[in-house]
């Protein structure tokens, strides 16, 4: 193990940056030397947080995550596994003698559970499953495991030379990383870890995740959509299993939305859990409240419906009375505690100008978090009575080296009289003149911009243009009205709001009317799409993963469930989905030089998508280009063209808007 101590250094509040003097602005390049870090997981003695650190191996261009162990009193930082095989999902063993992780090394199966033990020696791979091994989680008694296994492809045989023919039975067929999907179900199995005696715990035409296990051991609790025809609808509901093969299934929930992610209260008697705001059976426009229930499913209540804002990663405190969570609220995520005994709720941290993950309930008044901010990439945090002690540092070294953009918030008004909160990028925080400017836009729809560390926003803006991130309507954050105000209306009300948001930079004298780029990725790129097609006066765009003629994505792409349910069948509403795909159709009033750009393995957003769009530019004479990047789906990965493509921003905007 490789031992290093940290430095003493002042603890970072959210709003604050470095100090940005005698550095390189940030390039694209620099993305190699971002560390990722993820699945933060606390020791039973309080004493340790486990986590996964992503970094990027240049020479093997892709990321490689390893384990590391951060000590609670910031004493020590202590690098667990090395070589070129990742090690990921850490969790402790309740007795606190093990930390286990997943690893594909010395497997030709995938993935397989391995034990380190804490007293000191190499890591054992306790696991050899056929299959796709998604979760897995320790036993209160720390003598099994239940595991999430998904059914190996070919049922296990070896592939065969000749791939076999691919069979499409159902009716949502496909899924971006996935690709066709078969009938391979996702089950729990129970695993001694003494005998290493497998026991299948669920079975059924279904997918079954996300186990959990009671604190007396007895019971695990799941989630998994039993509907008769799962393919259908979003209908996910709690359920137990006793913990023994054979087991009786008990199901918890009955709403016909989701319910997700079961958290048991330490003392056992409650669940706290996730539940849509919509019963329907499918619906996008909506969030996540929190919600409690007895242990047997019984005196179900939602806690934060008046909220009106999504609820996430809820962690119980230790006396089972309060249930501390995230809020997203406009642009941030702040924290949030509910008592159980008289419905109280108290901000523990209004999270500034920040944002915040992972909570993991260290002791009374205090957790754990992830947070992140626009001059930091996430790190691990104590939060100690409302108050944040910096943990970890592995950003410090390369952020020692590069001039970050100025952030800070802004709002505008749309046409209609929309407030629109937004946040803009520039280089330096003082704006003598007016700057070229790119409209860099979210996907989603349901999703918003945050004050968080944004790598693409931040290197367009070291590049020398201002850059705004603005959250249209069909974002969260700002109620579910505002997000469900797109319903079946794409490309309409999105596009008010980000000329708004435009017109208001202009009116400041910050974005040089002149020199106007806009561009997105996903939702994003379907919005620059919509966009250069009602106003002509951007000068450059980017579409990325996008889409304009709507009409094809049907049967195409994944999600068949939210055109069934939102838009109707095309052969039933023709002129709905012709009136969708206006930039396709009116193609003829598009000016604007545009780069597509697409993973030719994308089942979210297909390719087809940008390619049609690049022929009717193309067709006529606009200057457009292609670029598609081989093997990649809707998320690129591999790190040099991570880097290609920040790097083809700014040439392209350069050309035109420079």
């Amino acid at each position: 193990m490789k031992k290093t101590l940290l430095l003493v250094f002042t603890v970072v509040l959210c709003s604050c940056a470095f100090a940005q003097t005698d550095k390189k602005p940030f390039a694209p390049s620099d993305l190699n030397f971002i560390p990722t870090l993820s699945n933060p997981a606390l020791s039973p003695d309080g004493k340790w947080i486990a986590y996964e650190l992503a970094e990027v191996d240049t020479a093997k261009n892709k990321s490689v995550s390893h384990l590391w162990m951060q000590s609670w009193d910031g004493k020590e930082s202590i690098e667990l596994t090395h070589g070129t095989e990742s090690a990921s999902a850490p969790k402790w063993s309740p007795d606190n003698k093990y930390l286990s992780f997943l690893s594909e090394r010395e497997s030709t199966n995938g993935s397989q559970v391995w034990l380190m033990d804490r007293r000191g020696g190499e890591g054992k791979k306790l696991t050899d499953i056929k299959g796709e091994l998604t979760d897995y989680a320790w036993s209160p008694d720390a003598s099994k495991l239940v595991l999430a296994i998904k059914e190996p492809e070919n049922g296990g045989k070896a592939e065969p030379k000749t791939p076999p023919v691919i069979k499409i039975d159902r009716y949502h067929y496909k899924q971006d990383v996935e690709g066709y999907l078969q009938h391979r179900r996702t089950h729990l199995y129970l695993l001694d870890i003494a005998s290493k005696k497998l026991d299948t715990l669920t079975t059924g035409e279904n997918d079954d995740a996300s186990p959990a296990w009671s604190p007396d051991g007895k019971s695990i609790a799941f989630v998994g959509n039993h509907t008769a025809d799962p393919d259908r609808n979003d209908n996910l509901d709690i359920f137990t299993v006793e913990a023994r093969h054979g087991g009786t299934v008990k199901q918890l929930t009955t709403w016909k939305g989701h319910d997700t992610n079961p958290v048991w209260s330490p003392n056992g008697k409650y669940i706290a859990y996730l539940r849509s705001t919509s019963d329907s059976e499918y619906y996008i426009y909506q969030h996540d409240v929190l919600c409690v229930m007895d242990a047997d499913g019984k005196n179900n209540k939602p806690l934060t419906l008046d909220v009106d804002r999504p609820a996430s990663n809820q962690a119980w405190n230790k006396d089972s009375k309060s249930i501390i969570y995230l809020i997203s609220d406009d642009r941030i995520r702040y924290i949030a505690q509910y008592s159980l005994a008289d419905g109280r709720v108290t901000k523990i941290n209004d999270g500034k100008e920040c944002s915040f993950e992972n909570l993991i309930t260290h002791s009374d008044n205090n957790w754990v978090v992830k947070m992140t901010n626009p001059y930091l990439p996430a790190e691990l945090f104590a939060l100690e009575s409302g108050k944040l002690r910096r943990l970890t540092f592995h950003q410090q070294q390369w952020l020692g080296k590069v001039k970050l953009a100025h952030v800070k918030g802004f709002q505008s008004k749309s046409s209609d009289g929309n407030l629109v909160s937004g946040i803009l990028y520039t280089p330096d925080s003082l704006v003598n003149k007016k700057l070229p400017f790119i409209l860099f836009i979210h996907g989603g729809p349901t999703d918003q911009d945050e004050f968080e560390f944004d790598e693409i926003r931040q290197v367009l803006a070291c590049a020398g243009y201002a850059v705004a991130a603005v959250n249209y309507r069909g974002s969260t954050g700002r109620g579910l009205a505002y997000t469900k105000a797109i319903y079946a209306d794409w490309g309409n009300k999105e596009v008010k709001d980000l000329l708004g948001a435009v017109d208001e930079l202009v009116e400041e004298g910050v974005a040089d009317p002149n020199r106007l780029g806009i561009s997105g990725w996903s939702y994003g790129g379907i919005l620059t799409d919509y966009t250069i097609a009602t106003d002509a006066r951007f000068k450059a765009a980017a579409s990325g993963a996008g889409s304009a003629l709507q009409l094809t994505v049907y049967g195409s792409d994944e999600w068949v469930m939210q055109y069934d349910n939102e838009l109707g069948a095309p052969w039933k509403s023709q002129d709905k989905w012709i009136k969708l795909s206006y930039p396709f159709f009116h193609a003829d009033r598009i000016k604007t030089p545009v780069l597509f750009m697409s993973g030719l393995s994308d089942f979210n957003v297909p390719t087809a998508g940008g390619e049609q769009m690049y022929q009717a530019l193309k067709s006529q004479g606009i200057a457009t280009e292609l670029i598609l990047y081989p093997g990649q789906f809707h998320e690129l990965e591999v790190p040099t063209y991570q880097v290609d493509r920040l790097q083809r921003y700014i040439d392209w905007f350069g050309k035109y808007l420079k």
